[in-house]
Order: structure tokens, then C-alpha cells, then sequence
């Protein structure tokens, strides 16, 4: 849109409109409430709340057996010993120790694969219903929203950051509420053998920490830095295949090769960086629990040549020493991890909490039944006629005939404050009458018609429908009663027949087919491959410009609504097809209110009223002859004396 262009909310307009350039280039922070975040989290998986507890016993299981299955490291070993010298030795206390260590193994391999599926089914709904509830926010979100944020910021939500979270549901909590368990089981057992050694493990498992603060940190900050250009690469790859057609226009495919090698050089070295130091850190760790395990068992060695302690209780202590160091050292490696996927989650977050476009108003569309007297009463049934229904205060209904009549007073608006896009317009629109917006890019000409539908509220004056102030009337009512078709056409995935009846999801195929006709586009549409069962797919690619618009111009006659806003509708029609259709718009718009935005002024020659806008401002107003016998600024324009740019 033209006006949002170039006068709305500040932004890198990309190839295909406003709000649609390349990623901004954002500092990007740390979680910055992670209590509250993983508590949003578990709101979340709570959904699964007997999934969990089984997830948990699963958990305790797998970490117990683990702890207590080398204790019995202990006895086997101590054992081996009485058989020494022994001809015949009695193995069946060995034998019954085996089985029993073997039977706790396989429940700690049962625990494990328990948790892990259980976990699997937890996450993947989790997500699940992360998406719906992202993408039905998204959907009541206000366009503003949308013109300030780029398509890859929003993109970058539904990959990157809902898969780094995925990852981090599925295994990095389970690896970490496991690692939690073990250290703690392990510790105690430590204690239990040995505390002198216990002690041992602590001094340098403050080594390990101190090592896993330093580097770990560094690591965190190139792994968000790493998340922040991942997005940029994939919104800018995104804009690049949207705009392709005007890459090669342009030829300008060297300079954004350009723009993706640098995006691409900025992603590498985070992505290295961040490798890199969690490459450290894994092998430091690993190196020092190797030291950790010598000095453990020279110390043991001593102790045991003293007298202090058995073989069997150095034997299980190493091997807790061991599995003492692991899990710390998975909880360094997931720490990285865990820190991405709560900044993803944030940003995920941040835009489920932006507040979404409030249907307000008390004022709603009814199916009406209008009597001889003109009396209007409220039915269920489609008669085709329409009211405006509100509540008094004695709680009784009053009904107010749709007719579209639409007035401005004194509207003055602005997309940022302290920039006026209009200032002080008075307009009306009588029923049935056809209203012409003209004038260059940036006079104000669409922000009329996003103010009509309520995309933006106006800061003074008001509008009135009907006699009803719009800021009465609920959003989804008053959108019902109007139809709009813009200059960029937008289809979807669907056959040819699915895209006109969006206008109206419960129109018959002869209506659909009746509204393709009104608009001149039957006989295209029953040249293709299957007719108007022929698929759609990217937006419309395997149609020319004015096919689209064709069919964006069937919608809204499918539509049929009291008010219509052409908004460059036949920009991207040649003159002969225009002509073709001409009859056919002239009996879409025939009793309807109709704001038409034009640059071709051949298009606005038989308009009731022809506004013509210059910087916010209706400078001249009036039909075609009489503005021409004006002789100013129109004339100025339609006789070629000054050009719409």
C-alpha cells in the first residue's frame, strides 16, 4: 500500500510491499526471565501431566540403576578374593550377585526407553500446540503488527526457534533432570565409601565448574549470536526468492550475492565461535575428570595399602568418580543449548504476548427482514438484506438498515506521532454512490480506505457508517460488509474455484461461477488444464498479473457486499481486457458505495465525485467536468500536463 509505504511505520520495504525487506540487524539478549519462561513451558506440557509422571519414574529409574549397579561393583570384587587358593570354590553367591546387577541394569535400560518415548510424545504435542496457538495469534494480530516486522522475524519463530526447542524438550531436559538425579545419587554413595575421598572429587569438581563458567559463557553468547543470524540468513534467503523476478529485473544478482555472503561470513563465525568453545570445554572437562580419576586412585591405593579401605569400595568409587564427572559434563554441553532454546522460546513468547487487534464495539450484522412499513426485524435466514443491530439502554434492540453511506469529519491521521498522513478530511459517500481517490503516491489515498475497515483507528474526528460512528461497530461485522481488492493480489494453495469463493465460503458453484462472469474472468478460467478445478500453488505463479487480478476482482463480487474498495484494482489489466469488464464492474458496483483508487484517471471519468489528494489533503473536489473545467491540478494531471508518480 502506498500510503503505509512511504509514510507508515519506518521499515525496509522489500520486493513485495511494506514490512517485507530483509531481517533488521537487532541485538540479541539472553533469556531475560528464564523462571518465567520455563513456567510458560510447563503450562504447556502439564497438558501431559500423566505423560510426565511417567517421564519422572522413568528418569529415576534409569539414574538409580546406574548408581546402584556399580555399588555392587563392591562385593563382586571383595568377593573374588575368598577364592583364592580354592579347588572347588562356591560361585553361587557370585552367580546370585550377577543376576541381581544384571536385573537392575535392564530396568535402568527399561526406565531409559520409557522416558525417552514418553518424552518424544510430550514434546512433539507440545510444539504442536505452541504453533496453533502461535499462528492463531498471529492471525489477531493488527496489520501494524505486520508492517513492522519482516517476514523472516516472523518465519525465523516457526523454524529456528520452535525447533531449538523442540530439541531441547525432547532430550535436553530429560538429559539434564537425569544428570540432577545422578550427580546426587552418586554423591551420596561417595559419601557412604569414602568422604576423604569425597572431598578429593569436591576441590576438583570446583575446578570443573570454574572452567565451565568461563568457557561455557563465552559459548552461550556466540550460540544466541549464532540463533540472531540463522534467522537473518533464512529471512533474507526467504525475500530473495519472493523478489526474484525483480533481482533479474534489475540484475541484480551480484549485489545480493553480495548482501548474502556477508550474512552468510556473520552466521560462520558465530556458528564457529560457538563451536569452537563448546569444543573446548568438552575436552577440558574430559581432561580433567581423567586427572580427577588418577588422583582418586593413587589416594585410594594409599588408603587401601594402610588399612583404610577394601579393594571393592576403591574399585566403585572410581567408577562413581567417573559417573560423577559425566552428567556434569552433559550439563555444561546442554547449558548452551538450554540458554538458545529459552531465548527462542522468549521470542516466541514476546509475539504471543503482543496484544492482538480487539474486536471492539457493540454494535453487530444481522440478516434483516424489512416490512412494507419499513419496519426492520432480525431473522435467521439469508434474505440479502442487512442491519445494523445495537442495544439500548433499556436492553432492547434497535436496527439500523445497511445501506453504506460513509462519512468522514475532520479525520486527521497519522502511522507514528507527530506525522500526519491526513489532515482534517471531510468526505462522504452517499449509498450507491462512486467515489474516486486520486493523487500521488503518499497523498493518503489507501490510508482512507484502511481507516474505512478499522485496519488503523484514526486519532481525530470520526467516521461514520450508516449514521455509527466505525469505532462502534465489532471489526468482523463491519469487515462482513465490505470488499476489498488491492492492487497486490494475493491467492492461495487451492483450486481456481476455492480462491473466488473465499469471498464467501458458502457460495454454490453456479455463484462462484456466476461472480467469475460479472468479472470477465469465465473465459480464462474454463481454458485451463481441469477449469476451475485447476490447482493454484504459489500464489498464483502459473497465472499472468491480470488473470490474478481477474480473480481477486470475482472475490469480491462473490462477496456482494454494500461497500466495495478498488484499490488499483485494474493496475495490472491491459486497456482491452478493462474494456471487456468494464460492464461486468459496472454491475458489481451497481447500488453499491464504491472508493476507487486510480492512477489510470481514464478509470474515474464516470465517478459521482472525484477527490483529488495532495499531501494529506483534499485539494479539489468535485466530477469529472467540472473538475476539468476547473482547470487546476486534475485537469493539470489527466490532460498529461503533470504525471502521477
Amino acid at each position: 500500500m502506498a500510503e503505509t509505504r512511504k509514510q507508515g511505520p519506518a521499515m525496509r520495504p522489500g520486493p513485495r510491499g511494506p514490512g517485507r525487506g530483509g531481517p533488521r540487524h537487532r541485538s540479541m539478549e539472553k533469556p531475560k526471565d528464564i523462571k518465567k519462561t520455563l513456567g510458560r513451558l510447563l503450562a504447556y506440557m502439564l497438558d501431559y501431566k500423566f505423560q510426565l509422571v511417567g517421564v519422572f519414574v522413568g528418569i529415576i529409574l534409569s539414574a538409580l540403576a546406574g548408581v546402584a549397579g556399580t555399588y555392587f561393583l563392591r562385593p563382586i570384587i571383595n568377593g573374588l578374593g575368598e577364592f583364592i587358593g580354592q579347588q572347588s570354590p562356591d560361585l553361587s553367591n557370585l552367580i546370585r550377585t550377577l543376576f541381581i546387577m544384571g536385573l537392575i541394569y535392564l530396568l535402568g535400560s527399561t526406565g531409559s526407553f520409557v522416558y525417552n518415548r514418553l518424552m518424544l510424545n510430550i514434546s512433539t504435542g507440545t510444539m504442536r500446540k505452541i504453533r496453533i496457538d502461535m499462528f492463531r495469534h498471529m492471525q489477531n494480530l493488527p496489520i501494524k503488527y505486520y508492517d513492522t516486522h519482516t517476514h523472516g522475524e516472523l518465519m525465523s519463530r516457526f523454524t529456528n526457534d520452535t525447533d531449538t526447542l523442540r530439541e531441547i524438550l525432547s532430550r535436553g531436559i530429560p538429559q539434564l533432570v537425569t544428570s540432577v538425579v545422578s550427580i546426587t545419587g552418586v554423591f551420596i554413595m561417595m559419601l557412604v565409601i569414602s568422604p576423604i575421598l569425597t572431598l578429593l572429587v569436591i576441590i576438583m569438581l570446583f575446578i570443573m565448574l570454574f572452567a565451565i563458567k568461563k568457557i561455557g559463557g563465552k559459548s552461550a553468547n556466540f550460540f544466541i549470536k549464532q540463533q540472531r543470524h540463522l534467522g537473518e540468513v533464512n529471512g533474507f534467503i526467504e525475500e530473495m526468492i519472493v523478489g526474484q523476478k525483480v533481482v533479474k529485473v534489475f540484475s541484480r544478482e551480484e549485489k545480493v550475492g553480495e548482501e548474502f555472503e556477508e550474512l552468510n561470513e556473520k552466521l560462520r563465525k558465530s556458528s564457529s565461535s560457538a563451536q569452537t568453545f563448546a569444543g573446548i570445554l568438552m575436552p577440558i572437562m574430559a581432561n580433567l575428570s581423567y586427572v580427577n580419576y588418577a588422583l582418586t586412585a593413587s589416594v585410594g591405593a594409599a588408603m587401601a595399602i594402610g588399612g583404610y579401605l577394601d579393594i571393592g569400595s576403591i574399585a566403585s568409587f572410581l567408577q562413581y568418580t567417573r559417573s560423577f564427572s559425566r552428567p556434569i559434563t552433559e550439563i555444561s554441553h546442554q547449558f548452551n543449548t538450554l540458554l538458545a532454546a529459552l531465548a527462542g522460546a522468549e521470542r516466541i513468547f514476546d509475539m504471543m504476548d503482543t496484544p492482538p487487534e480487539i474486536n471492539e464495539g457493540s454494535v453487530t450484522l444481522v440478516n434483516a427482514e424489512v416490512s412494507d412499513d419499513g419496519t426492520i426485524s432480525e431473522t435467521e435466514r439469508k434474505t440479502g438484506s442487512w442491519a445494523w443491530k445495537r442495544i439500548d439502554s433499556d436492553g432492547k434492540p434497535e436496527y439500523v438498515r445497511l445501506r453504506g453511506e460513509v462519512r468522514f469529519e475532520n479525520v486527521t491521521f497519522a502511522y507514528e506521532e507527530n506525522k500526519n498522513v491526513l489532515n482534517n478530511i471531510s468526505l462522504y459517500a452517499k449509498p450507491g454512490q462512486k467515489i474516486a481517490l486520486v493523487g500521488s503516491t503518499g497523498a493518503g489515498k489507501t490510508t482512507i480506505t484502511n481507516l474505512i475497515n478499522r485496519f488503523y483507528d484514526v486519532q481525530e474526528g470520526r467516521i461514520l457508517y450508516d449514521g455509527i460512528d466505525v469505532r462502534e461497530i465489532k471489526k468482523d461485522d463491519l469487515r462482513r460488509s465490505l470488499a476489498m481488492v488491492l492492487q497486490d493480489t494475493n491467492l492461495f494453495t487451492g483450486t481456481v474455484r476455492d480462491n473466488i469463493r473465499y469471498g464467501r465460503l458458502d457460495a454454490t458453484d453456479e455463484e462462484v461461477e456466476r461472480a467469475a462472469k460479472i468479472a470477465n474472468a469465465d473465459f480464462f478460467i474454463t481454458h485451463l488444464p481441469q477449469g476451475y478445478d485447476t490447482m493454484l500453488t504459489g500464489d498464483g505463479a502459473n497465472l499472468s498479473q491480470g488473470q490474478r487480478q481477474l480473480l481477486a476482482i470475482a472475490r469480491a463480487a462473490i462477496a456482494d457486499p454494500p461497500v466495495l474498495i478498488l484499490d488499483e484494482a485494474t493496475s495490472s489489466i491491459d486497456t482491452r481486457t478493462e474494456a471487456l469488464i468494464e460492464s461486468g464492474m459496472d454491475k458489481l458496483m451497481e447500488g453499491k458505495t464504491v472508493f476507487i483508487i486510480a492512477h489510470r484517471l481514464s478509470t474515474v471519468r464516470n465517478a459521482n465525485a472525484i477527490m483529488v489528494m495532495e499531501n494529506g489533503e483534499i485539494i479539489e473536489r468535485g466530477d469529472h467536468n467540472s473538475l476539468i473545467e476547473q482547470r487546476g491540478k486534475y485537469y493539470q494531471l489527466y490532460t498529461g500536463m503533470f504525471e502521477l508518480d
